[in-house]
């Protein structure tokens, strides 16, 4: 899978690899699917006419999900071409995968591999206009009359969906959040609640399996520990000062209760349930479908969108650079089915730590050049929220 930093203004970055062997050439939106690559092939330089007229194919695809032939093409560009002149350089576009004819006879669409190319090297993204922000700015910080950061994340999803005709998405980690308070409760002779408070208001309940014999102040004793050194920390920094003061522990507290404190922050649910997703507008996905074909792609993309562990590990491996990440239809597993794309971004706590990404999943004929600054700068707004928490 191929995934690219943003800068969001001016042009990207002029890129040339193939998203890998084996993907699938075409998109979904519209049209059957387009043939199956071979492998990587290296992509020519293409010269100005070339890129003109491929431009000219991806734009009006993302504009319409339409093929479109060398006549409506000729009327199109800027330069002066005869539909047969047009016809010759669609057929070297074609030859070198980055366009396809979804019939006999019919114009032409971008593949895959042709959208990762135009993403990557033809792709122009201006910069947001000062009512833009100022919405973005304004519908965002309507989440923070929640107590709950929830309530910041699930206002950025709702404004990208409704912004970009997309669905929007978030995905953040539970042990990020600052804590403010723990607390023991027992519950009978074998069991206690253990429950977390965060400083965003928002909480957690564990069941913790009590030692035996463990006496009814050693809940109170843990408990107070516990919250001398919690105040402001993650779950994860906790848990490493307990180890540095392993030693002071067991002077301090005997056995039994040195035993419930480290337990009580040791607990740890999996990787899928520590990180939470939050998904709006999928409904947007059910708009403008052309035909049959469209409303399959769909019906899979609300079943990749069910299967939430999937989606979570993809948003996750937007936390690995920095900027906005681009993926393309079967550049991942995910998709390869539904065709769709996914443009996200990381937003980060007052530490400059990564926390989450937030994004937009749709079509392939997602609006790139708009949608892409839209996510760069939700994901900011977000940052500058966390840092004021």
């Amino acid at each position: 899978m191929t995934a690219m930093n943003v800068t969001p203004r001016g042009a990207l970055p002029p890129g040339g690899s193939s998203p890998g062997a084996g993907a699938h050439s075409g998109a979904a939106s519209g049209t059957t699917a387009g043939p199956v690559a071979e492998g990587p092939r290296p992509l020519v330089e293409l010269n100005e006419r070339s890129r003109e007229i491929f431009r000219q194919i991806v734009e009006s695809y993302l504009a319409t999900g339409e093929p479109v032939g060398s006549r409506n093409l000729s009327r199109m560009l800027p330069l002066q071409l005869s539909p047969a002149s047009i016809r010759n350089v669609m057929a070297d576009l074609e030859q070198t995968g980055l366009i396809y004819a979804p019939h006999t006879s019919a114009g032409r669409l971008p593949t895959e591999l042709g959208l990762r190319f135009f993403v990557d090297a033809l792709l122009e993204i201006g910069d947001l206009t000062a009512a833009d922000r100022a919405n973005i700015e304004s519908q965002v910080r309507a989440g923070t009359g929640s107590a709950s950061l929830d309530g910041v994340l699930a206002q950025a999803t709702t404004l990208l969906s409704g912004l970009s005709r997309g669905a929007g998405v978030v995905v953040t980690t539970k042990q990020n959040l600052r804590l403010k308070h723990i607390e023991f409760v027992r519950l009978d002779p074998g069991r206690a609640l253990v429950v977390l408070v965060a400083e965003d208001g928002s909480g957690e309940n564990r069941l913790l399996d009590l030692p035996q014999g463990l006496p009814a102040s050693a809940l109170t004793e843990a408990t107070n520990f516990l919250n001398a050194c919690i105040r402001g920390r993650t779950l994860g920094e906790v848990r490493e000062e307990i180890d540095r003061r392993r030693e002071e522990i067991a002077r301090e507290l005997d056995a039994l209760t040195a035993r419930l404190v480290e337990a009580g922050v040791a607990m740890s649910v999996g990787p899928a349930e520590e990180r939470q997703l939050i998904v709006r507008g999928q409904a947007n996905l059910l708009e403008d479908l052309r035909a049959a074909e469209d409303l399959e792609r769909i019906r899979l993309l609300f079943a990749d969108l069910e299967t939430q562990k999937d989606v979570i590990d993809l948003l996750s491996r937007a936390e690995e650079g920095e900027g906005v990440r681009i993926y393309i239809g079967s550049e991942n597993k995910l998709f390869s089915m539904s065709g769709s794309s996914m443009i996200a971004a990381p937003f980060r706590d007052g530490t400059q730590h990564i926390v989450g990404v937030v994004g937009v999943i749709g079509p392939t004929r997602l609006n790139y050049a708009r949608i892409v600054p839209m996510v760069d700068y939700t994901a900011r707004v977000v940052s500058r929220l966390l840092e004021g928490r």
